[in-house]
């Protein structure tokens, strides 16, 4: 099934941003890695967890892997090497791969339910 002209400016949206989502997953990386700025590990609800360094390499290899796929992705489009089919399978699996691994990541490092009150010692 041949669609022409139809579908291709969804294709080319949806190449074009695979470019700032890899940049976003990169930056983040570099951030962790290099800067050791922990704001941005293990989120919820915007905010890092207080031990947000002991998270900190999770986090590093889901954005660093997820970039690197993204970025790989990229260039063999760019030198026709995977067909559409295929390079939207493979960048799809990786976004919502990594989306998935974050968010475990993030109530994993501020737990999974709301904070309980420890009753006062005298009562």
């Amino acid at each position: 099934m041949d669609l022409g002209l139809s579908v291709f400016p969804i294709r080319i949206i949806f190449f074009l941003a695979l470019f700032p989502v890899a940049f976003f997953w990169l930056r983040r990386t570099w951030r962790i890695l290099v800067k050791k700025d922990f704001s941005e590990v293990a989120l919820k609800k915007g905010l890092p967890p207080p031990n947000a360094e002991k998270y900190a390499p999770y986090e590093m290899a889901i954005n660093g892997i997820a970039g690197v796929v993204m970025v790989v992705v990229i260039v063999f489009v760019l030198l026709g090497l995977l067909d559409y089919d295929t390079w939207v399978a493979i960048a799809g699996s990786t976004l919502w791969i990594k989306l998935f691994a974050s968010f475990a990541l993030g109530r994993q490092a501020h737990g999974l339910g709301p904070a309980k009150k420890k009753p006062a010692a005298g009562k």
